[in-house]
């Protein structure tokens, strides 16, 4: 039963479009919300910011991770480049 779940499972992403794929992947992601430290460092430089029962997304082909962060209780919009960024889950 669960090879035949796994085939059509395949063959169902296989025949969706780049573009019904990237939407289903959205889903998941969407799904996934919690608490994150995102912080960035390149050489002395480091910025940190929480969030706070939201979400990171990211966007590969563009190299960017875009998340609503707060501060001083306020919620403000980010994006970060990929590159030296670290996420982390808190409890």
């Amino acid at each position: 039963m669960k090879k035949i779940l796994l085939i059509l499972l395949f063959s169902f992403l296989f025949s969706c479009s780049q573009e019904q794929q990237n939407k289903i992947s959205r889903m998941g992601v969407t799904w996934m919300e919690g608490n994150y430290k995102v912080t960035f460092a390149q050489g002395t430089h480091v910025k940190i910011w929480m969030i706070d029962d939201g979400k990171v997304t990211t966007e590969g082909d563009k190299g960017y991770y875009y998340f609503w962060a707060t501060k001083n209780g306020k919620k403000f919009y980010v994006q970060t480049p990929v590159v030296h960024s670290y996420i982390e889950e808190l409890p």
